[in-house]
């Protein structure tokens, strides 16, 4: 009888469009992995995307705010806030929750933060940012600061070291140089990664013999370093004393380094202000 039923119901029923039947549960497709090897090719390729580069179209935060100064990277926010129009020269500092680079900062005997930038004006007027592997990337990019800024606002926490003191004409001038020049180049990977072993700059002796600015004879930087050359390219800082290849972020975020050579001349005050939490809202 069910059979018959059944019979009745397809003789009544629309046929289907096609010659053969319906199958009763989509076929299974088999995803397609990238092998383990090429899965960070691909992230990076993703963030390389995904950066506020000018033209990129990344929309701005909504406002911009600088909490009270405090050389502490904790998470409070130390009130009250104030409106803030990031200036030339002004040093932007960011932590995220990456463990990976946390392991590798503390290893090379520092911590967080773990990324710097610097903030500079374009041909346009407008601020632009200056920074050295922006999320994880191979390259020194030139990016729209308030979007570049919000997007590692969401991964964690954002300082921005003030000029205390406005950059006169020609080291402004002189900065924007710099950041056009150097946009694009080469992430200093190895570099870097120098810094873990005997062989890197920064030691009690060495760093007063070694890793002084190259300006723009470099190929390659990585974050901390590419501020510090742009620092000294600009004349905001001492060439004769400022060590790029032996400075790390939290160096530029203290005034205070476990280094001899950098603990008694990488001073940013009382040319910049004291770090201070940034925020969108």
């Amino acid at each position: 009888m069910s059979f018959a039923v059944v019979a009745l119901c397809a003789l009544g029923a629309e046929p289907y469009p096609y010659p053969d039947s319906a199958p009763l549960a989509p076929p299974l497709v088999a995803e397609r992995r990238l092998p383990s090897v090429l899965r960070p090719l691909a992230r990076m390729r993703a963030n390389v995307a995904d950066l506020a580069v000018p033209g990129a179209g990344k929309p701005a935060p909504a406002g911009s705010f600088l909490w009270q100064p405090s050389y502490c990277e904790d998470q409070l926010l130390r009130g009250p806030a104030r409106p803030y129009d990031l200036q030339p020269g002004d040093i932007i500092m960011s932590a995220d929750g990456s463990r990976f680079w946390k392991l590798m900062h503390n290893l090379a005997g520092t911590s967080h933060p773990t990324h710097s930038m610097i903030a500079f004006r374009k041909p346009d007027g407008t601020i632009g940012i200056l920074e050295g592997g922006p999320h994880d990337t191979l390259k020194c990019r030139v990016l729209d600061a308030l979007p570049h800024m919000a997007s590692y606002e969401a991964e964690g926490r954002v300082w921005v070291r003030a000029r205390a003191v406005p950059l006169t004409e020609e080291q402004s001038a002189r900065l924007t140089e710099f950041a056009l020049a150097t946009d694009e180049r080469r992430f200093a990977l190895g570099r870097l990664a120098q810094q873990l072993t005997v062989f890197r700059t920064r030691g009690p002796v060495r760093t007063a013999l070694v890793g002084k600015p190259h300006g723009l004879l470099r190929g390659s930087y990585f974050c901390s370093e590419l501020v510090a050359e742009a620092c000294a390219y600009a004349g905001l800082l001492d060439p004769r004393t400022t060590r790029p290849s032996a400075t790390y972020p939290r160096d530029l975020f203290m005034d205070a380094s476990p280094n001899p050579w950098l603990n008694k001349h990488l001073k940013l005050a009382p040319m910049w202000d004291p770090p201070a939490r940034w925020t969108s809202r």
